[in-house]
């Protein structure tokens, strides 16, 4: 709140300038982020204030935005429920907007409100607490029992370096690889190896089985030289599809059998053995060995011809940014309810609705001219008469927001008749001679002052002489 003060001028008019909007917090999906790491350590995340506006109608600067790199396949979820799926580099998500700046004095003048003597306050921003999570975004996914060979199979195949250790659940996250065969280039997922009952939560079944959810192909690797006497290539492939079908959603996804560790004598035995059993399933076989590097071209060419065919029946979709915004503010809906105070206390009406909440927000209540102004437009949206139609009376305690009041009830045709209530009467020219008065008042105080500090002299000169 300001008024223009310059010589022989000094109220030269309203020149308060309006407040900065703050900063929204917006997620982006970053190419060079692989991992949520960073969220444990920085559980808060603000953007900027925005300034205070000045005088001279000086506006104050909007709140930086803050961005926010997340990984690729990051998916948010608030209350239970999910709010998006940031799949696709440079997708957007304002997550919090900023909070709307206030208004100043110049910005409230109207034909019957001149001199505001008082601004807007500026909202606050949005809050929210949300939960990521990260599901990897590749093409081929390796699924398997512990220590079938996952991790040296996309260590051959790539140029990731996943751990490699001989005990099981080495892998405690997904490592994701780049392969390219001739002009196809694909990426290809380790997930962490599955065990029966994963579906339903045993081992870490549910923090694995989602990240091949957005994988083109799932690649069935199985240990041949595995020495466990109950075990075999058909029974374990039998367990995974059976812990698929129960996370679901994975049916239509194409199949690879993959039959692992050929360079060892008894595993190629086994392989041989059981091919016949396996290409009963329908789905291409392929022996490897991830130490030797048998097969791996011909299995590498395999996963390009499946992932083309796949991305080619998908159909194409545009990447939009995702943008969540809360209900526009100008809705001018409300609604009033009555409660019994045996519930409530003294409260025994409640204002709900965006825009009544918000101007109550905006209200300096220690300004009787904010307050006389938020009267104005509370009585002018239709609540006075709401509040009267469910029987309030003078005197009742009625509730906007976060502020509780008593209701002193105005005529809405009155208001539009007399002018708003608070008004400055400082520069109505009507008001001339209560300006005269404060005039003459000021000019007999400074002559009051002029009269002291010349006794004062005076006194001060007659200590010197004597």
């Amino acid at each position: 709140m300001s008024v223009h003060r310059e010589k022989f001028k000094p109220l030269g008019g309203p020149d308060g300038g309006n407040g900065g909007h703050g900063g929204d917090v917006v997620f982006v999906v970053d190419p060079n982020v692989h991992t949520l790491l960073d969220f444990h350590f920085q559980s808060r995340l603000q953007a900027g204030n925005g300034k205070h506006g000045k005088g001279s109608n000086r506006h104050g600067a909007a709140g930086e935005t803050l961005r926010v790199a997340v990984p690729n396949g990051t998916v948010l979820y608030a209350d239970g429920e999910q709010l998006a799926d940031l799949t696709g580099i440079g997708t957007e998500l304002t997550v919090a907007g900023g909070g709307r700046g206030g208004r100043g004095n110049a910005s409230l003048v109207s034909s019957k409100r001149r001199a505001p003597g008082f601004a807007e306050l500026g909202e606050p921003g949005n809050e929210l607490d949300v939960t990521l999570e990260l599901k990897s975004v590749a093409d081929v996914g390796l699924v398997g029992f512990p220590s079938a060979g996952k991790s040296s199979l996309i260590a051959a195949m790539s140029a990731a370096r996943p751990k490699i250790a001989d005990y099981p659940f080495t892998t405690l996250a997904p490592n994701l690889g780049v392969v390219s065969a001739g002009e196809t280039t694909y990426t290809i997922a380790d997930v962490p190896g599955l065990i029966p009952g994963a579906a339903q939560g045993k081992g870490l079944g549910l923090e694995f089985l989602r990240h091949i959810e957005r994988c083109a192909v799932l690649a069935h690797v199985v240990d041949c030289a595995n020495l466990e006497t109950d075990r075999d290539p058909v029974s374990d492939i039998d367990a995974l599809e059976h812990e698929l079908a129960e996370y679901g959603g994975l049916a239509d996804r194409p199949r690879i059998i993959v039959l692992n560790k050929v360079d060892i004598p008894d595993g190629r035995e086994l392989a041989e053995f059981v091919r016949p059993d396996l290409e009963r399933y329908g789905w291409p076989v392929y022996e490897v060995s991830a130490v030797s590097r048998e097969g791996l071209r011909e299995l590498s060419f395999a996963f390009a011809r499946t992932v083309e065919d796949y991305r080619a029946e998908q159909p194409l979709a545009e990447l939009t940014g995702a943008v969540i915004r809360p209900t526009a503010i100008d809705d001018s809906g409300f609604e009033v309810r009555e409660l019994k105070p045996a519930y409530e206390g003294d409260v025994e009406f409640v204002v709900i609705g965006q825009k009544p909440e918000r101007w109550v927000g905006q209200t300096n209540f220690e300004n009787e001219e904010a307050v006389g102004y938020l009267a104005d437009r509370l009585a002018n949206l239709g609540i006075e008469e709401e509040l009267a139609r469910q029987g309030a009376v003078p005197g009742s305690v009625v509730r906007i927001g976060e502020v509780e009041f008593e209701w002193e009830p105005t005529d809405p045709a009155v208001i539009a008749t007399v002018g708003p209530r608070g008004t400055d009467a400082r520069f109505e020219r009507t008001d001339r001679k209560g300006a005269d008065e404060r005039l003459a008042e000021r000019r007999a105080r400074r002559t009051e002052l002029l009269d002291r500090v010349a006794k004062e002299e005076e006194t001060r000169g007659k200590r010197r002489r004597g």
